[in-house]
């Protein structure tokens, strides 16, 4: 497969064509194709979209492949459901499966193998305007901690030395993988965050937002920052840049990650 993968770190785009490969008893359409439904992370979302395109090119159209954002959370839920109709064949996923999502799949029959694709770097960027080149950890959870909302509302309320302007936050939604890696290693506790904040699943919205607004400042994965450098800023993360040799050697941490895929095998 010819598949650009270059913004993501270690990127595993065989495994998810082999995985694609693999899948049995996949439904067929009207025009006779056999249909493959992926959804969850917005992170890995790209790559899977490479792949899925490359792999129906490979399949002649006797494939069709279906790519959905709805958050790693929200991917589980669809991947997990008792429903007799199989809603996906693979789940993207940002963090790994929780024991909850393990006992629903359970519950209905799911069996699953989990493959790694990608290690990946939560980004923190800014816009391109904005004077910082660098936020600690400590800062960050200033930031975004629960006892945060409605109380820190500009820059310069997490650190003097910031610029005096509206503190306006764009992040990933609760259904989010990326959401519960950053809260859990950020705040302290998965799912423990602000919520005066504009969330959504789709990170090319919060770049969107970020890219317009000198105040804003957002998080999301690595690929969604390289695609946009042009229009964002990256933050350094305790003096340390998000980057694939960052992540490799260990440096950058702790917003460093492994994302994976699922496979559903319904029995």
């Amino acid at each position: 497969m010819n598949i650009k993968v270059n913004s993501w770190l270690f990127a595993n785009a065989f495994a998810l064509g082999i995985l694609l490969v693999n899948l049995t008893n996949i439904p067929v359409n009207s025009q006779g194709r056999s249909i493959v439904k992926i959804d969850g992370s917005s992170t890995v979302y790209p790559i899977s979209e490479a792949v899925a395109e490359e792999f129906q090119k490979k399949a002649r159209g006797r494939v069709q492949v279906t790519v959905g954002i709805s958050g790693t959370g929200g991917g589980f839920k669809k991947f997990c459901s008792s429903n007799n109709a199989v809603q996906t064949h693979i789940s993207n996923a940002s963090r790994p499966i929780k024991d909850k999502e393990k006992k629903m799949c359970a519950e209905a029959g799911v069996k699953f193998m989990e493959i790694p694709v990608a290690y990946d770097a939560i980004t923190v960027v800014v816009n391109k305007q904005n004077p910082l080149t660098n936020a600690t950890t400590a800062e960050l959870k200033k930031m975004w901690e629960p006892a945060a909302t409605g109380r820190i509302k500009k820059w310069n309320q997490v650190n003097s030395n910031w610029p005096d302007l509206p503190l306006k936050l764009y992040g990933p939604g609760a259904d989010s993988g990326t959401f519960d890696y950053f809260t859990d290693e950020i705040v302290g506790n998965s799912g423990d965050s602000r919520t005066d904040y504009t969330p959504s699943e789709d990170d090319n919205v919060l770049v969107q937002r970020v890219s317009n607004d000198k105040s804003a400042l957002a998080y999301f994965g690595y690929t969604y920052y390289e695609e946009n450098k042009n229009k964002l800023k990256a933050l350094k993360i305790n003096g340390v840049a998000p980057s694939s040799s960052t992540v490799s050697n260990g440096t950058y941490k702790p917003l460093a990650r492994l994302s994976s895929s699922m496979s559903i095998l319904k029995q």
